[in-house]
Order: structure tokens, then sequence, then C-alpha cells
């Protein structure tokens, strides 16, 4: 999912801003035109070993590998949209007392926007999704920095007008889009870009923030590459990230204490880095919020979500209140199931037997997820099986591919991509459904074009998360006696890593953000601040052994994307509210959700919510969410 900045007009123009990769929890939690064939993998931790094709994408789509003079062109016709964009200049203010004119100048403006925006998201997303799968080569990790660079100057060139625009006021804005019903489509993206009317600088100060923008996202990559690179030593067996992690889930209580060692003993060696990386980020961050005017370093994300603070800040609170009747409760009844007092760090998703857990084909869950879909309606599922047919999926595992999972955009014209790695256990399952979910809902609001599809994190969630809840009432409707009970540790686990685990992540962050005011925050205060904030919402019946202090390193969100983590909690307790709609009445749901995803970024989360009956600024919504977890622990404890 892309990801939001504190200005719209960067986000509408930072072609090259890092893949939103949801990165993944602890123990699973989540160049030529020829179609590339699916490699073959063995599964080892199951009796039958079935072999599994999984497929790695073409972006031949998209351009022909790094010399594809193709590039080169989008690059040219992004400049020459921002050439024809810069004779605008000062027009829309002199035209400010003639609504038709204005209107017409806001019409053929917006449009060269939109121009330049396709063409240099086109390069960027290639740029990125590339290095997301070659971390270990170097060319294209150069061509990443170089397009970054290359794009930023073509941006450069077009700050002017949102600035401008957000000089004119309320009154001559409303004049002109009534006077040119060209103008009036981009009604919502203009209400976008207003929001920073408040936070704006001089065109000198956006430009000197837009130029240093490709070097400050150097401590992105330089993080990136030392995650993708890392060496978790477990036994005689080197793991990658991903690996270690998916290992942590593993039945045998041996191979989780060792994976989990080893994955600590990797993260303390490469602490000194990766904290260098967060606090340089979070030390810039500082400055422009403070030259931005922003109060609190959530501002600018909750600015770009369209989400007021007070909103966050009531499901924050809900969340935390529920922590004892949540995942206090749940990791003690666990620990109970295993005759265990208490679990170790590494044990909290660990299965309830030492049996294999069951693995699926990727045709399995290909099927799985496009049945569950077709349930709620044929036209959704329908969409997510051109992912299936096309090339457009990269599944497998392997060295120098990122880790975690997300569905990229690329641009309205284009079509998405899905990134995950696929190793056939249930999580991985649901997580092809939570991406495949992102995907049909960028592709629903494709025909809005891009700027109007681009969807506030806050209701970018919704499609995924449903995708997910979709394959996992299948998975419990068939599921009986003991597979019932695992089903529901699985779901319930899986609602805590992204309500209370998000918040608890977005908690950290509000905290290493508040020290890192008052200077540079050492490894070990990191460590500290994380140890704090996950022994509060995990309760205690987690033991935090030695090691754990180092976790915080990789969770890849506090770097890629400060205060993006509440989207999740705020979009999983929303989807538990539109599921419970949809049960009232299944037929009158579909066309409504629907029109809910197709609707992209042209409606606030509270419009978009109100067809439902729905009001996310109430506590009580959040609080409806959170008893519909503390069911799913009711029946948990009734069938052990």
């Amino acid at each position: 999912m892309r990801k939001g900045c504190p200005s719209p007009e960067r986000r509408a123009t930072d072609a090259l801003e890092q893949i939103g990769a949801e990165s993944a929890n602890e123990g699973g939690e989540t160049a030529s035109r020829r179609y590339i064939r699916p490699m073959t993998i063995h599964l080892s931790n199951t009796a039958s070993t079935p072999q599994i094709e999984l497929p790695e994408w073409s972006l031949a789509d998209l351009y022909d590998g790094r010399e594809d003079p193709r590039i080169e062109q989008d690059l040219e016709a992004a400049r020459a949209a921002n050439v024809s964009l810069a004779e605008l200049k000062g027009k829309l203010l002199v035209a400010r007392a003639d609504p038709q004119r204005l209107g017409a100048l806001l019409a053929h403006g917006v449009g060269l926007y939109e121009e330049a925006v396709n063409r240099l998201w086109s390069v960027g997303a290639y740029a990125g999704l590339m290095t997301s799968v070659r971390r270990e080569d170097a060319a294209w990790a150069k061509f990443e920095g170089d397009m970054r660079a290359r794009s930023s100057a073509i941006v450069a060139e077009s700050l002017f007008f949102t600035l401008e625009l957000n000089q004119l006021n309320e009154a001559e804005i409303e004049a002109a889009l009534r006077a040119d019903p060209a103008a009036a489509r981009w009604r919502p993206w203009l209400r976008r870009v207003r929001l920073m009317r408040d936070h704006e600088l001089s065109g000198d100060l956006e430009r000197l923030f837009n130029d240093r923008a490709p070097a400050l996202s150097n401590w992105v990559r330089l993080y990136d590459e030392t995650l993708s690179r890392l060496p978790v030593k477990v036994g005689r067996e080197t793991l990658g990230l991903p690996e270690a992690l998916n290992r942590m889930s593993d039945p045998d209580p041996a191979r989780r204490k060792a994976a989990a060692q080893g994955l600590a003993r990797a993260l303390e060696d490469n602490a000194p880095n990766l904290a260098l990386c967060l606090n340089t980020i979070a030390f810039e961050k500082q400055i422009e919020d403070r030259w931005r005017r922003f109060a609190e370093p959530a501002d600018a994300r909750h600015l770009a979500n369209e989400v007021d603070a007070e909103a966050v800040n009531a499901l924050e609170e809900a969340v935390v209140e529920h922590y004892p009747r949540l995942s206090h409760r749940y990791y003690a009844l666990k620990a109970k199931a295993l005759g265990r007092k208490t679990l170790d760090y590494w044990d909290r998703n660990a299965p309830l037997d030492e049996a294999p857990p069951r693995l699926y084909s990727w045709e399995e869950a290909k099927a799985l997820v496009l049945s569950s879909f077709d349930q709620l309606s044929r036209d959704f599922a329908d969409k997510a099986r051109a992912f299936f047919h096309n090339p457009w999926i990269d599944a497998r595992p392997r060295q120098g591919k990122s880790s975690g999972a997300y569905s990229h955009p690329v641009t309205a014209p284009r079509h998405p991509y899905v990134f995950l790695n696929y190793m056939g256990e249930r999580r991985d399952v649901l997580t092809l459904a939570h991406e495949l979910g992102h995907a049909v809902h960028q592709v629903l609001a494709a025909p809005l074009g891009t700027l109007l599809a681009d969807t506030p994190l806050t209701l970018a969630e919704t499609a995924s998360i449903f995708g997910e809840g979709l394959v996992f009432d299948r998975l419990l409707a068939e599921a009986k006696g003991a597979e019932r009970r695992v089903l529901l540790a699985g779901k319930i686990e899986d609602g805590l890593n992204t309500v209370v685990r998000q918040i608890a992540f977005h908690r950290f962050e509000r905290l290493f953000h508040a020290a890192r005011a008052e200077g540079e925050v050492a490894p070990d205060r990191i460590g500290a601040l994380w140890l704090q904030v996950m022994g509060e919402s995990l309760g205690p019946a987690v033991k935090l052994n030695s090691g754990y202090e180092h976790y915080w390193a990789y969770v890849s969100h506090f770097v890629h994307t400060p205060f993006y983590v509440y989207a999740y909690a705020f979009g999983d307790l929303l989807v538990e509210a539109l599921m419970e709609k949809r049960l009232e009445d299944p037929q009158g749901f579909a066309p409504k959700y629907e029109a809910l995803l197709k609707a992209g970024g042209s409606q606030t989360y509270v419009e978009a919510l109100k067809p439902f009956g729905l009001n996310p600024r109430e506590k009580t919504f959040w609080e409806g969410g959170l008893r519909r977890m503390e069911r799913l622990i009711d029946e948990f404890e009734s069938l052990g």
C-alpha cells in the first residue's frame, strides 16, 4: 500500500517513495516480456512434503529492464507536463475574481499535474518493485536512487501549483468549481490539498525539502538493505529474516527458541546501525514538523489520513482499556492450554499442539481465497482472479527479497502488483487474502484516476482486512472439534497482532519520538522503551526473555512510515463493524460495500461509513469491535 506523507503535493508526486511493505510481526504476523515460470520449492515441516509452485512476477507491463527507452520517455513526458504546468504560475491568483476563468485553469492544471504523477509513479513503482526482490543487487539499488533523484528534480518544478491553490480562499475555490464541471471533478483532491494550508512554507523552502528528500531516503535504503542481508544463525543453519520469523510459529519449542535467540543476536549485532537510521529519520521529521508547525509528531500522519487526533486517541484509549480482557486474558489461557504458567515470547504464536501445522499448496490457497471472495460478490472475486491469470504476484521467498507483504497500485492506468513471502501456513493464506483485498480495492478505485483513487490509510485497510475475514469465516465454518479451537486461536492471535500489538507499536513510537526530542536515543534506551510498552500490552502471562529488547529493530514501519501503525487497528475494528452489518443484510451490504471501495480517496472515512449507519468518531464504535474479539476468547475458553 502506498504510504501517505506530510504534504499532499509530496504525496502526489514523490514517485519513488518507499513501498509500504506491511512489515511482518514475529511468528508470521503479518525484466522481460516473457512470463517467468514459477519455481518449485519444498515445504519440509509436513509428513507429505507437498511440492508447491510459487509465482514470481513479471514487470514487463511496466518496463523491459533498466535500459528500456520507455523509462526515459516517461520521465521526459513528466518533465514536459510540468513545463506546461509552470506556464500557469501566477495565473490562478490573477483569475481569482473570475470563477469561469479560474475553473478552467484549475481543470487544466490538475490534469497536467496528474499526467506528471502517472509518469513518475510508473518509473518509481518499477524501481521500487524490482529493488524489493533484489536487495543484494547494487545495480538495482543505484537505479532506484538515481530515479529518486531525477524524479525529485522534476517534481520541484510543480511545487508552486498547490501553494498557489492554497492562497485562494474557500469562496473563490467554490465559485470556480460551480462554474466549471471539469474542475468540480477535483473537489475531493482539492479538499486534501487544502488540509495543508496552515502547514505550508514558502516556495523556496518547499523546494529545499523536496530536493533533500532523495538523500534522506538513503537512510531507509540502508535500513532495508541491512535487514534483507541479516544473517540469522540458528545452529548450523543461516536463515533470512522472513524464515526466522516464520520459524517462531514452528510446532517444535526448541526450534522456536533457537530461531528467536538467533534473531535476537542478529538484531543486537546490527542495532547500532538500525538505531542510527531510526534516530536520523526521527530527527529529520522533528525539523520538518517544527518548520510546518505541527504540535505533535503524529499530527502530520493524522492530516494525511484525514482523521483527527481525538479519534485516534479514542481508539488508543479503548484498546488499552481492553488489554486485561483481551491480550492478558488470552495469553494466560494459552499458557494453561500448553501446560505452562507463562509463555516465553517465542511461544506467543506457537501452535496449540506439536503436530505439524496444516500446510496449503498455492492452488489450495488460491481456491480458498477466490471462493471466499465469491461469497461477497462475483465481481470482487473476478478482479482477484486476474492476478492469478497474469504474472502480477511475487510469492516465492528467496535470498535478497524483502520481508513482509504489500499490494502496490502503481497508477490508475496500470494494474497493481502483489508481493508476499508464501510459506504455506494458514497465516500465509490469510496474508494472500489481505493483499488481494488491497489489490481489488485499488482496481475498483482506478477509474477515478490516480489522484482521486489514492486512499487515506484509515480506509485503505478496509478491503484487505475484510478479505482476510471472509477467508477466516470460510475456514471456521468448515472446522470441527479440535481444529475449530486451533482456528479460533489463530484468529484471536491475528486480531491481537493487528489491534493490540499495533496500538502498542503506536505507543512505542510516541515514547521514542518524545525521547528523541531530547537528543539521540541509544539502542539500549530504545530497547527499554520497547520492553515497557510491549510488557504493558502483552501482560504478565508473556515473559519477555533476554534478547527481546532488540526486536524493535525489524519493525519497518517505524522507519518507512512513522505513525502508520494505528491504521491497522483502525481498519481492523472498522471491518469488525462492517462484518456485523453484512450479517444483518448480506444482499444489501455488497453494493454499498463495493461503492465504498470504488470511492477510493474521494470520501472521508466519516462520509464513506455513513451509508452503513456507522460513526467512528464515537468511542462506542471501537468498543463494539473489541467486544467481538472478547466473544472469540469466550468461545476459545469454552472449548478448552
